[in-house]
């Protein structure tokens, strides 16, 4: 597996985790607090996170079928950009866990 594959997963984690928490304020703005604008914003984020979540999916996916991970595992993955902040601490761990996979699996070139 590439550290590539990682590192899309990685980035589109925190994608995914960043907006998801902002839906969450604008939705607490909107029906909680009943702010101005909280309508327009909670919109525009919800739609940005509902299309980014897509590809968070597909890149998630792409890292499990490389990693070889169990059904259980992947589902457990993918389901992380829907609970907010849960995309943090599942991509630590993930990452975590294959970098030291990664390390190993790294051929050893000679430089001539």
């Amino acid at each position: 597996m590439k550290r590539s594959v990682l590192t899309r997963y990685r980035v589109m984690a925190y994608v995914t985790g960043v907006l998801l928490v902002l839906l969450t304020l604008g939705v607490i703005a909107k029906y909680v607090l009943d702010i101005d604008g909280a309508s327009g914003f909670t919109s525009v984020v919800g739609i940005a996170h509902g299309w980014l979540y897509i590809v968070y999916l597909v890149f998630a996916f792409d890292l499990g079928a490389k990693a070889k991970w169990p059904v259980k595992r992947q589902i457990w993955v993918l389901l992380a950009g829907t609970v907010p902040t849960a995309a943090f601490f599942v991509e630590r761990k993930v990452t975590r866990e294959l970098a030291a996979r990664l390390t190993d699996e790294t051929p050893v070139t000679a430089k001539v």
